[in-house]
């Protein structure tokens, strides 16, 4: 049987409308230029936004995997972002083993990628953006940060090629994290040079640490349609905790909701009828905010890497904020579409549209400018390093399987009995069968100190640690969350309890069937130190070397903790 092209479309549109499962034969398999119909979105009121946020240098479509862990405690139990899989299916009305129960969930997935193909990559972005801005002339394209860091060509280039894929893609204005790891003078070199003229770089809780000084532009107004807007933005807000201190030493951060809604006001007083936040927060920081500022009428998110089909609507003392957050990896673009009149926002419609790289056609531009910056690297890149026969993926409250082999590498590699390896939410994935390559290796560690090292600590250090970490994502107030998984753990076992109280949460930690002796020293290795001055083999040729030597990597144990008293909580499904 075939399809003319009217035909063709009208399936396309069908199976959008309805979630229609589609087969291996269907249109989002099978036809580069099907898109149209999935990509055709109405344009709605008269102010627009499109955002992407926590790309991590992602210039070339790759794999993602969402997590099949998720979870949420106290009042964040059930709410979105922390609902996976078939829940998920559930909360928004998907269908099982559509384009968007692949695109939003981790169900399927090794069988669904090879039917939807890979995902992002700024060539195809671009083409979207491009398609999306001819119908909305004026929207701003928002980038919510992570932009520069997370893979090798960018690692290489000082992030140069991103900030240049970036200024050719046309943001407008993005807010910051993971820039701030190739240092504060690097930063303002890109703010003050390239970006100057093309990208505002907005941050308003970054101040001085003598004179409380904005460092950069707290936000910014533009016209469209004759309507004033104003684009705030917030970055990281512990980003000396989570990454090293030294690198930004002059300066501090913190969320700063008195300052935000200062800035909300002073916006608004200058005509503004529509304000928005750029934030690099995490969703349930955003949330949260959101409940203590008003005037914000949608917050657009980032960091915690979360891919919400729809906007949770936060009530707060002067009415109501939308909260979004557009996942990661170029995977998603958001469209937000505001109708106001009357001075202030009567509607809304919101898509978080999944980048299926065959369904976009690879902008030229944009495809060449990739092409040039990755072709110095290019052998390096593609070096064949081993064969997984596993499916490895990164994302996850608890482990991954790319994780456990970072950490049995680091164990055998450094003749550790137990290993730790940052639990951090980028990272591509890699489907069965796949060569692993040294750039999809690189995926997983390209940061500025990934010096390795080899410890002694006691038992009691051990739990001390894993607690510290627990706490940072299971405390029941947003405002104490950083926003990451837990620490991957290669060798030891233990009993995680989220809902338990800090320092009660971790127990029952096991090395080969033995009891952890709280007086006992362990030779622990790990990697990413955030404090200065660590010496120490680059992670990136610990795991190289191992994996030359293991050829294939098959039959990866994740190592899970045992998890207690989540029974029921639709963030999670092991």
């Amino acid at each position: 049987m075939s399809f003319s092209r009217r035909e063709f479309m009208q399936v396309l549109a069908v199976a959008g409308a309805t979630g229609m499962a589609l087969s291996h034969k269907d249109v989002l398999a099978a036809k580069p230029g099907a898109g149209e119909m999935l990509y055709d979105v109405p344009k709605f009121g008269n102010v627009s936004f499109l955002h992407f946020t926590d790309c991590h240098a992602q210039l070339q479509p790759i794999y993602f995997r969402e997590p099949n862990v998720n979870l949420g405690v106290a009042e964040a139990v059930g709410r979105p972002p922390h609902i996976v899989g078939e829940h998920l299916l559930k909360f928004y009305g998907f269908k099982p083993n559509t384009a968007a129960a692949h695109a939003f969930t981790y169900l399927n997935f090794s069988q669904a990628a090879k039917t939807y193909g890979k995902v992002g990559g700024f060539a195809h972005l671009a083409t979207l953006v491009k398609q999306l801005r001819a119908s909305r002339p004026h929207a701003l394209l928002l980038d919510g940060g992570d932009t520069w860091q997370g893979s090798a060509t960018s690692l290489w280039t000082n992030g140069q090629d991103m900030v240049d894929a970036c200024k050719l893609l046309g943001v407008n204005m993005m807010c910051p994290h993971w820039e701030f790891t190739f240092g504060a003078k690097r930063v303002q070199e890109v703010v003050e040079k390239d970006f100057a003229g093309h990208i505002e770089f907005l941050a308003q809780n970054v101040k001085t640490t003598d004179f409380e000084d904005l460092v950069f532009k707290p936000y910014t107004t533009r016209e469209i349609n004759g309507v004033k807007v104003a684009v705030i933005g917030q970055a990281f807000p512990y980003t000396p905790i989570a990454n090293p201190r030294y690198m930004v030493p002059d300066w501090t951060f913190g969320i700063q909701d008195d300052h935000m809604q200062k800035m909300v006001d002073q916006a608004r007083g200058e005509g503004a009828q529509v304000v928005v936040v750029l934030s690099h927060n995490g969703m349930d920081v955003d949330i949260k905010m959101a409940s203590r500022v008003t005037g914000i009428d949608a917050v657009l998110g980032g960091h915690t890497h979360d891919g919400m089909p729809a906007p949770v609507i936060v009530k707060n003392a002067g009415g109501q904020t939308l909260v979004t957050n557009a996942g990661s990896n170029s995977k998603f673009l958001g469209v937000l579409d505001l109708d106001v009149r009357g001075g202030k926002v009567q509607d809304f419609r919101y898509k978080l549209l999944p980048v299926f790289s065959n369904l976009l056609p690879a902008d030229k531009e944009m495809q060449a400018f990739i092409d040039k910056v990755r072709a110095p690297y290019k052998d390096k890149l593609e070096e064949k390093l081993a064969v997984t026969e596993d499916l490895l993926y990164r994302r996850g409250n608890f482990n991954g399987s790319w994780d456990q082999v970072i950490c049995e590498a680091l164990m055998e590699v450094k003749g550790a009995d137990i290993s730790f390896s940052p639990g951090v939410r980028w990272g591509t994935s890699l489907l069965p069968g796949d060569t692993i390559t040294y750039e999809r290796m690189m995926d997983q560690m390209a940061l500025t100190y990934p010096a390795t090292t080899l410890n002694e600590f006691t038992g009691a250090d051990i739990k001390t640690i894993l607690e510290d970490v627990a706490d940072n994502i299971f405390n029941p107030d947003p405002y104490f969350q950083q926003g990451g998984d837990m620490v991957r753990v290669g060798g030891l076992q233990y009993t995680v309890s989220p809902n338990a109280d800090m320092g009660s949460r971790i127990n029952n930690m096991m090395l080969k069937g033995k009891p952890i002796e709280a007086g006992k020293k362990y030779k622990v290795a790990g990697w990413a130190s955030v404090q200065e001055g660590v010496q120490g083999e680059p992670i990136w040729d610990v795991v190289s070397g191992y994996l030359r030597n293991k050829k294939v990597i098959k039959g990866v144990k994740i190592n899970t903790p045992k998890i207690v008293g989540m029974q029921g909580n639709p963030g999670m499904s092991l």
